[in-house]
């Protein structure tokens, strides 16, 4: 994931500031479509059983329960590694991404080769490979990276990989990097891609400034029929890039599906503020503690 610069962690999730010296005020488009709950104890049981049966030390450790318990402990966070280092390889097949767009943009700081670099230096430039081939063969012509976009009706924020035109029509573009399967093609991308293109579509305005915290109209929201933006995923494996476009006919349901998914974020956030939602209640006062003690004697 990148770091945009009005982006920020908070215990309800990534969200947006308008300005760099304003507080968070809206949920980030993945915040909102992470919502959605998935099921993935499956998988993260199958990495763990995994992890600990290629454990180098498994074999030493048999007969001895402590050790054992140690083996599985470490195992049992299988999953979360192997998503860590997904999401940092992502995050640098991301820059590479960014740099090449702004170097054909001429912007100052552009630095694809240093980019590239860092690829290298964990052993990942196939992506770099592939992306270039990508770039060259669709004829990628950028107009915007890493554009951050915000809606005031629904209450959202986001940053967009790439605004480009290819073939002369206007694209926004989401880049996934992928692993490989068994077959050796890249796996497939997740439905949400439409939540995420479709909000981005829908945005009102776009970041000029962040220091500043000024901001324009998105000029993509709207455009004449025919010349409508073209919403694609773009899948970088180490061996092949795979391009999908959303469907324009099921654009409108998986707005429905966003906005649905704002909205429990916000029920989520108001219930979280709210406090505790339970408290300790003790037995009711027993009948005799409520009567006069008799008289003595």
């Amino acid at each position: 994931m990148t770091d945009p610069a009005l982006a920020h962690s908070t215990e309800f999730g990534r969200m947006y500031s308008r300005s760099l010296n304003s507080p968070p005020e809206v949920p980030s488009i993945t915040t909102v479509i992470g919502q959605e709950a998935k099921d993935l104890t499956g998988w993260a049981g199958h990495m763990a059983a995994t992890a600990l049966a290629q454990d180098a030390q498994l074999a030493a450790c048999v007969g001895s329960p402590g050790e054992l318990r140690r083996l599985a402990r470490n195992a049992s966070s299988a999953a979360e590694r192997f998503r860590d280092d997904a999401a940092a390889r992502g995050d640098r097949v991301h820059s590479y991404a960014e740099h090449v767009a702004l170097a054909m943009l001429g912007e100052p700081g552009a630095d694809p080769d240093g980019a590239h670099r860092l690829l290298e230096e964990h052993g990942e430039t196939a992506f770099a490979d592939r992306f270039d081939e990508w770039w060259d063969m669709y004829g990628v012509r950028p107009v915007a990276a890493e554009v951050t976009v915000w809606n005031h009706q629904v209450g959202y924020a986001g940053t967009l990989d790439l605004v480009a035109e290819i073939g002369g029509r206007l694209c926004l573009i989401d880049f996934k990097t992928k692993g490989l399967t068994r077959e050796g093609r890249a796996k497939p991308l997740s439905d949400s891609v439409v939540m995420q293109l479709v909000a981005g579509l829908r945005a009102e305005e776009e970041l000029v400034d962040a220091a500043a915290g000024t901001w324009k109209p998105w000029p993509h929201r709207e455009r004449e029929p025919g010349s409508e933006a073209l919403l694609l995923a773009v899948a970088i494996s180490e061996a092949e890039t795979v391009v999908h476009q959303a469907s324009p006919d099921h654009l409108a349901a998986h707005w429905r599906k966003f906005w649905a998914l704002r909205q429990a974020w916000e029920h989520s956030r108001q219930a979280a503020e709210a406090g505790r939602p339970l408290r300790p209640l003790g037995p009711p006062p027993s009948s005799s503690a409520s009567e006069p003690p008799e008289a003595a004697g």
